[in-house]
C-alpha cells in the first residue's frame, strides 16, 4: 500500500455566542478546524484532526509514495519534519485510522484493547459563580457523569476555590474534582507570569482541603522540583501535567525524577498516538497514571479515545463540556455527523467500526 495523497480541509464554525475559556485572553467566536486526508493506493482513506497542520505543505511530498502500515516509519518521519515546522500529529491519527480500516478493527484494540469503553470527567472551561457552579454539578450527576474540572485562574484564585467548595458542598462525594490552574503554558501573545512557588503551594494547599482528586498544571514544565515540592506538601493529591509536552524524552525526564502523579499528553496535539502509547506503558510500570488532554474537536477526541482505552488509561478520560461557558458537544463535534456523548453510566465508548470510527459531517 502506497500513500498516494495527503489532502487538508479546513472548516470552522462561528460561536455565538462566545465561548468563554478561561486560558483564552479573548472571548473565542470561532472556532477552526483541520481534517487531514490520507488517500491510498487500494482506495483506502484516513482522517484525522487535531492542530492547525500550518506549514505541512512544504512537507506533504515527503510522505507520497510511502507504505501507511509502516506506522513507526511515519512516526519518526513525522518527528523528522516537526524539527523543522510544526506538530504534524493529526497526520499520525490518519495513518492509524488507515491501518484499523486495512485489519479490519478499532485502533483502540489494535492499541491494546485493555476496554471498550472510559468513565470520563466532564471539563469545564470558564469561570463562573460558586452558585452556578454547584447547579452544574447536580445537574452531572444527574447525567451520571462521576467527575469534573474546575478552572482556577491564578489570577483569580478566590473565585476559583470558591467554586471548588460549592461544588463539593453541593454534591459531597457524588463528584470527584480536579482542578487546573493552567500554569505550564501560554496562549499566543500572552506573557502573563506564573505564579511563584510560594503562592502555588498555598493554593494547592487549600485545595487539598475540598479532597481534590488532582491539581493540574500548577507549575511551568521545567520545574521538576517545584512538581515534587507540592505533592510532598500534600500527600494523597495528585499532581497533573504534560498535556502540551511534544517530546517524548522531556517527558520520561519528567517520569524518571517522579514529578507528576498524571501524565496527560494530548495524542493529537502533544506526542501523537504511538509515543503517548510508549509513556503511558512506562507510566503504568512506574505505578502512575496516563490520561490525555483532548481539547481538539471531536475528531481528535476520537483519537484519544482509542489510545486511551487501548492502554487502559485512568481513572478518568476528558470530556470538554461546559455550556455555562458557551463549549458543547454539538460545538465541539461540528465536523462529525453525531456529536460523541457518554452514556447513561458516564462511559464514552469505543465505536465499534474499523479504524477511528469517525462519521464526517
Amino acid at each position: 500500500m502506497k500513500i498516494t495523497d495527503i489532502r487538508l480541509e479546513h472548516r470552522e464554525t462561528v460561536l455565538d455566542p462566545p465561548c468563554y475559556a478561561a486560558w483564552d485572553p479573548e472571548p473565542r467566536t470561532r472556532f477552526a478546524a483541520t481534517i487531514v486526508r490520507v488517500e491510498t493506493d487500494e482506495g483506502v482513506v484516513g482522517v484525522g484532526s487535531g492542530d492547525t497542520m500550518a506549514g505541512f505543505a512544504d512537507h506533504r511530498e515527503l510522505f507520497l509514495g510511502t507504505d501507511p502500515l509502516a506506522t513507526e516509519v511515519q512516526v519518526r518521519r513525522i518527528e523528522s519534519v516537526g524539527f523543522h515546522a510544526g506538530r504534524f500529529w493529526p497526520l499520525e491519527a490518519a495513518i492509524w485510522d488507515i491501518v484499523g480500516q486495512v485489519a479490519g478493527l478499532p485502533v483502540a484494540t489494535l492499541f491494546g484493547g485493555v476496554t471498550d469503553r472510559l468513565p470520563v470527567y466532564a471539563s469545564w472551561c470558564s469561570e463562573q459563580a460558586p452558585g452556578r457552579r454547584a447547579e452544574d454539578a447536580h445537574r452531572l450527576v444527574e447525567q451520571g457523569v462521576r467527575a469534573v474540572k474546575i478552572r482556577a485562574h491564578p489570577q483569580r484564585l478566590r473565585q476559583g476555590v470558591a467554586a471548588v467548595a460549592a461544588v463539593r458542598e453541593a454534591v459531597g462525594d457524588r463528584l470527584d474534582i480536579m482542578v487546573d490552574l493552567n500554569q505550564a503554558w501560554r496562549m499566543a501573545g500572552d506573557v502573563t507570569e506564573p505564579l511563584e512557588i510560594a503562592d502555588v503551594r498555598r493554593v494547592v494547599r487549600r485545595l487539598a482541603e475540598y479532597d481534590v482528586a488532582w491539581v493540574e498544571e500548577p507549575l511551568p514544565y521545567a520545574d521538576a522540583d517545584g512538581h515534587r515540592l507540592l505533592r510532598a506538601d500534600n500527600p494523597g493529591l495528585r499532581i497533573a501535567a504534560g498535556e502540551m509536552l511534544d517530546s517524548l524524552p522531556q517527558t520520561l525526564a519528567l517520569l524518571e525524577a517522579d514529578a507528576l502523579d498524571v501524565y496527560q499528553a494530548d495524542v493529537v496535539l502533544a506526542l501523537g498516538m504511538t509515543r503517548a502509547r510508549q509513556l503511558a506503558e512506562a507510566a503504568r510500570v512506574r505505578h502512575r497514571r496516563f490520561t490525555p488532554h483532548t481539547w481538539t474537536n471531536g475528531l481528535g477526541l476520537l483519537a484519544n479515545l482509542h489510545v486511551a482505552a487501548g492502554v487502559g488509561a485512568g481513572p478518568y478520560l476528558e470530556f470538554p463540556d461546559d455550556p455555562a461557558g458557551g463549549w458543547t458537544p454539538e460545538r465541539r463535534d461540528f465536523l462529525l455527523a453525531e456529536p460523541l456523548r457518554p452514556d447513561a453510566d458516564g462511559m464514552l465508548v469505543v465505536p465499534d467500526a474499523p479504524g477511528l470510527g469517525a462519521v464526517l459531517a
